[in-house]
């Protein structure tokens, strides 16, 4: 099999992915949008700043990536800025998790006597996010790791592209669960 080949069923596999993740987070807002509707048993809250902290961090993130391939164009060293993008990743992990330590403190669970529905939802959607940026994040790191051994070039950088690709995708996923929780 020629490399041309592996490498567009490698994408196609990526993408088979992002569908069914897509399809998992939109039956939980769909969950979410039903239950919601029970206003008796919905507890409103407000989403503390952790959380808007942590989506400019992913959204800034996301952008540096964006500068990626004309650096290669130019054979100009990317460890920097993939190094970047993981230390980015990572501190939206921290201002998640801070986030729900803050919850916790306004007395917001995901289970026991005191949860209520709303937050029970809110620790859902963020967790499994988080969950699926831990891939990314491992991405990531093999990503700096190979780009520090200058092994990406403008024709070979098929793991930083579907890296990239994956999270791009989940730059989008946060920005919609955000404004749900959010806003909705």
């Amino acid at each position: 099999m020629d490399i041309v080949l592996r490498n567009t069923v490698k994408k196609q596999l990526l993408w088979v992915a992002l569908v069914s993740i897509s399809m998992f987070f939109a039956s939980m807002l769909s969950a979410f949008i039903v239950e919601k509707a029970d206003v008796v048993n919905w507890k409103v809250f407000i989403l503390p700043d952790q959380f808007e902290i942590s989506t400019a961090i992913i959204l800034l993130s996301s952008f540096l990536l964006f500068f990626v391939k004309p650096l290669l164009k130019r054979e100009k060293s990317i460890f920097g800025l993939v190094f970047i993008v993981l230390i980015l990743g990572i501190l939206f992990s921290y201002f998640q998790i801070k986030g729900w330590q803050q919850l916790t403190t306004e007395g917001v669970y995901l289970t026991g006597a005191g949860s209520n529905v709303a937050g029970s939802f809110l620790y859902i959607l963020t967790l499994t996010h988080l969950l699926h940026l831990v891939g990314g994040l491992v991405g990531l790191c093999i990503s700096t790791i190979k780009s520090k051994q200058n092994l990406y070039s403008i024709n070979n950088y098929l793991g930083l592209e579907l890296t990239s690709i994956y999270w791009h995708f989940l730059t989008i996923l946060w920005i919609i669960l955000f404004t749900f929780l959010k806003f909705y």
